[in-house]
């Protein structure tokens, strides 16, 4: 298992070299030019002298590939992502300040989405085509529909429409105050989860019904077994392997959505940052969260490859 593991975190470096490599190049592609934001900001008077003067300040006076075997080099030999251009401090403690922000949303919304998603898609499967089965599904088509900033939306707007009542704009740490910090986070956290079961409620009852119709579980019924006991520990182990996978796949659009759900609910985490870097033109601010969101997926899809062993006993990991 060891072996394994490190041939997997080996292989994960030619394909983060590669996704830094796009990345630093595109957010460099982004129409306008951060010293023209720059000067017009400060009200700083557009010459040919100032501007030249705040290029060389920020180390964009040499071509784009020494700008990156610079920070390439910071990365490997200090750990250091570079400081951000407009406020001077270091994007590693941005993101590190930012990063328990949005893993909190991300993990509430994953709890949510496997509430909602496991126990609707196993009843659809052992109920199938019954009106349970047929609600189930129509309810997981029209959460599939609804897009999630729609819904954040709506959650926001008309609970103050009608009854007066806003989630909180002030954020409180979870060390600070754990129970205010749950009052805020637990509804950005639904939205975003409701926005993931529905795929996942989908696979849950395919993969169920494949399971249930294997010899194995015929057997297991014939000796007599209760139902609980059949679906739990018979069926549901092996129908999980697809959809610990889908969940894998998930990562991405977890946190691409909870871009949109900070936004809404004005939760200061990586997404928010990653807006006003976008606005301001700050690259290492944005090449910062986006090879953090990088690793982050690796390193989940790496978890995913290793639960497999645990679900399905036929797995095995070479070491």
């Amino acid at each position: 298992m060891r072996g394994y593991v490190i041939r997997r975190l080996m292989a994960l470096l030619p394909t983060l070299l590669l996704a830094s490599i796009i990345v630093f190049v595109t957010v460099r592609l982004i129409p306008g030019d951060v010293i023209d934001l720059m000067l017009s900001q400060n009200d700083v008077s557009a010459d040919r002298r100032s501007r030249e003067q705040l290029i060389a300040v920020l180390g964009l006076d040499v071509p784009m590939w020494q700008q990156y075997g610079r920070w390439v080099a910071a990365i490997v030999l200090h750990g250091d992502l570079g400081k951000s251009l407009w406020q001077g401090t270091p994007v590693t403690g941005l993101l590190l300040a930012r990063l328990p922000v949005t893993f909190e949303l991300g993990a509430i919304a994953l709890l949510v989405g496997l509430l909602i998603a496991l126990p609707i898609g196993i009843y659809s499967a052992v109920r199938q085509d019954t009106g349970g089965d047929y609600a189930a599904r129509s309810f997981s088509i029209l959460l599939l529909a609804v897009p999630s900033f729609w819904l954040g939306t709506m959650v926001v707007v008309f609970p103050s429409i009608w009854w007066g009542w806003s989630p909180p704009i002030e954020y409180e740490a979870f060390a600070e105050s754990p129970l205010t910090n749950l009052k805020q986070m637990l509804l950005p956290g639904a939205v975003l989860g409701a926005a993931l079961s529905a795929i996942t409620m989908r696979l849950t009852r395919t993969m169920m019904l494949e399971v249930l119709r294997q010899d194995y579980i015929r057997t297991a019924w014939a000796k007599g077994l209760s139902e609980r006991l059949v679906i739990l520990r018979h069926a549901l182990r092996n129908a999980m392997i697809p959809v610990v996978t889908l969940i894998g796949l998930q990562a991405p659009l977890l946190i691409g959505g909870a871009v949109i759900i900070e936004q809404i609910f004005v939760i200061p985490g990586m997404g928010l940052l990653l807006l006003d870097a976008v606005q301001q033109r700050d690259y290492p601010v944005i090449t910062g969260v986006f090879l953090m969101v990088g690793v982050a997926v690796m390193l989940i899809n790496l978890l995913v490859d290793l639960s497999y062993g645990l679900l399905d006993p036929k797995v095995r990991v070479r070491s």
